[in-house]
């Protein structure tokens, strides 16, 4: 039976940091930039509370509450929605009216113009602010920081685009097993995390199954097989 206040991020993590918290969990690479970042499963977690804490302390979310998140495929991605599921706050990943907080890359803060309180993320592999940001928004990077690295939930509400913890679980872990991932797997994706079927299928699917994700943006066809052997791939999705 599942707890009436479980949130998708304890749920996927817990497992996880009980067997294996000290190997890679997910290592992003940026074949445009030449970018490589590995976070294991402790630091993970470690960037998910902060950014809970950040949510709850800093924008005054309870659970229940909305955000919208328009970020590509990245660690720091990772770490946002996972910090905003342990919050209890419902991600929508497009523009939404009733959002009470977006989390965006710099170049679409116009498009949430209508959302009282934002977060811009420079996705900087070092972790650097955005630079001359507009009054009212705040650097992601800089704020974060100041968040404590554990977080006790206080409840949950809906997780995914209208989806229940419930439904978001499920879909997960029926995703991992119709892609035979398996909790010895390094899985190395190419593929956005755009839509709620995209962040279900290429990542939440990975941690479901307990598995390791290797994320890579702008990839390089050429560096693919090499990248296979080094980080001892075990299965590739597109």
């Amino acid at each position: 039976m599942r707890e009436l206040n479980q949130t998708v991020t304890a749920a996927l993590l817990d497992p996880i940091l009980a067997r294996d918290p000290a190997g890679p969990r997910i290592t992003f690479y940026d074949d445009a930039t030449g970018a490589r970042i590995e976070l294991s499963a402790v630091t993970l977690a470690n960037w998910a509370a902060k950014t809970a804490n950040m949510i709850r302390d800093e924008f005054g979310l309870a659970p229940g509450a909305r955000a919208t998140v328009l970020l590509p495929a990245h660690w720091q991605t990772a770490a946002v929605l996972l910090g905003c599921w342990w919050a209890g706050v419902e991600v929508v990943p497009q523009p939404d009216d009733e959002a009470e907080l977006a989390l965006v890359t710099a170049d679409r803060i116009d498009d949430v113009a209508q959302i009282a309180e934002v977060a811009a993320l420079s996705l900087d592999p070092f972790g650097a602010p955005v630079r001359d940001l507009p009054v009212g928004i705040t650097d992601y990077a800089t704020s974060v920081r100041a968040h404590g690295d554990q977080f006790r939930p206080g409840g949950a509400g809906a997780a995914l685009d209208g989806m229940s913890v419930a439904e978001v679980l499920d879909a997960a872990r029926e995703s991992a097993a119709r892609q035979g991932f398996t909790a010895e797997d390094r899985v190395l994706s190419t593929a956005g995390w755009n839509t709620p079927t995209e962040l279900v299928d290429g990542l939440l699917a990975v941690y479901a199954a307990g598995a390791s994700l290797v994320q890579i943006a702008n990839p390089d066809p050429a560096a693919q097989d090499r990248r296979v052997d080094t980080e001892r791939v075990t299965r590739t999705r597109a």
